[in-house]
């Protein structure tokens, strides 16, 4: 169902007293949905565990099903994919609805430029307004060919892949790993080698499991921050079993939360460390936070850890603009972070925010303002001036789940209790978040 006619259902999170236990937060967002994507282009059966069961990743499976893959779920987070094959995708009968999903459908806009059929893609009112344009544009340079879509280069559109994909050399105009794996997953099936060349290197997820599932791919660096990621085209791409670590950007509500509450201690079990995902330890850690990464270990080619995470006295800080990249979905449970923070925090270069689920800087002061937070957005750049949070205030998350997110959080440590308008898009990336906070403690109503 369309979220725009979901009734909205507002929730509220107040003071309770410390967060205590032992969690681990649902299965991670991107690596769920590239699951089912290289499911559906390997032979065989891919067997999955760990998948988040999100609204987004749900589209994906069903989106892989119209183009010709068998998709079964066998219990929680246990599914397996038996592929239809690199070059041998069905041409789906109806329109691709990803609902909410900006990941899916730009990965999957990437799977369909290089294969020879048509498909519509469309999705809700939040996805309709963000910019798509940005991946047509090296799909096309592949020889894909956008046949309708809404002005600006927006859904719903209507796409034509090729059978014969260009192999291109292409420079991403932003660090995105949407950009890139889109490119990528065209290139698969292209007779030649697909390059791409990023000034700042994006997240790495789609490489990896390129290498996983048999394709030969390598990545260098490139300047200073960069990568150069090279694809030979058409592998045999195998089915491989895939565990799926826990998602960090998931993960960041509890651990923010034990931060800020005093006489909290939590454990936040099987997180992944990737260190282009991991940007929000790293601040939080220079903010003086008390955080232990122990029991390191590997899981479905991801680095992960165990994360214990006690109540911390917060300084403010200085966030550069190139730390963007590993943590972009991070910066409004780190704005509710600094709220609370010693001094002023500054976090350089959000222009990428602006084109998330919703314009996700102006969200986030918002929501900090009508808390009595002192914050102001100067050019890209957000300043949050914390102290003891007021709170008291209703947050409107314009159809976000991190901005829904994050305010609750913030209501489990101010002085009043916090408010959002609407909480039933949480379960777009955490379904379980009320049930697993709660168990720690948390109190919503």
């Amino acid at each position: 169902m369309d979220a725009s006619h979901t009734p909205a259902a507002p929730l509220s999170a107040a003071a309770s007293g410390p967060l205590t236990g032992r969690v681990r937060p649902p299965g991670d967002k991107s690596v769920s949905h590239r699951c089912m994507i290289f499911g559906l282009l390997a032979v065989g059966e891919t067997k999955i565990e760990g998948l988040l069961e999100g609204e987004d990743v749900l589209r994906t499976a069903q989106a892989a099903r119209q183009l010709g893959a068998k998709v079964v779920r066998h219990g929680q987070g246990s599914w397996s994919v038996w592929g239809a094959g690199l070059g041998s995708l069905l041409q789906p009968t109806e329109t691709l609805d990803f609902g909410n999903a900006g990941t899916g459908s730009r990965l999957m806009m990437g799977v369909i430029a290089g294969h020879p059929i048509v498909a519509r893609f469309d999705g809700d009112a939040s996805l309709r307004k963000r910019p798509m344009k940005r991946i047509l544009d090296p799909l096309a340079l592949q020889g894909a060919q956008v046949l309708e879509q809404a002005e600006g280069g927006r859904l719903p559109l209507v796409l034509q892949g090729s059978a014969e994909p260009l192999p291109v050399e292409y420079k991403t105009p932003v660090a995105s790993a949407q950009i890139k794996s889109a490119v990528l997953l065209c290139g698969l099936n292209s007779p030649g080698r697909t390059v791409v060349i990023e000034a700042e290197a994006s997240r790495d997820h789609t490489e990896k499991m390129l290498a996983h599932f048999g394709a030969k791919v390598t990545s260098e660096p490139y300047g200073a921050h960069g990568r150069k990621i090279t694809l030979e085209g058409r592998p045999e791409l195998v089915a491989r079993p895939v565990n799926v670590p826990a998602d960090p950007s998931s993960a960041a509500f509890p651990l923010v939360a034990a931060l800020i509450t005093p006489g909290s201690d939590i454990v936040i079990e099987g997180v992944m460390t990737n260190p282009l995902r991991s940007g929000l330890l790293t601040t939080l850690q220079e903010m003086g936070a008390d955080i232990t990464l122990d029991n390191r270990r590997e899981e479905g080619g991801e680095e992960v850890a165990d994360v214990r995470a006690r109540f911390s006295t917060l300084t403010g800080v200085d966030v550069p603009a190139e730390r963007a990249p590993s943590m972009i979905d991070e910066y409004p449970i780190l704005s509710v972070a600094a709220a609370f923070a010693k001094g002023e925090t500054r976090m350089r270069g959000l222009s990428e925010l602006r084109v998330k689920e919703s314009d996700r800087l102006a969200a986030v002061a918002e929501g900090l303002k009508v808390n009595g937070v002192d914050c102001e957005i100067v050019g890209d750049d957000l300043i949050v001036r914390g102290g003891p949070v007021r709170g008291g205030g209703a947050v409107e998350t314009h159809l976000d789940h991190r901005i829904a997110m994050s305010f609750l959080v913030m209501g489990l440590a101010a002085q009043n209790k916090v408010t959002v308008d609407d909480e039933t898009m949480i379960a777009t990336s955490f379904p379980t978040f009320r049930a697993l906070m709660e168990g720690l403690g948390a109190t919503f109503s």
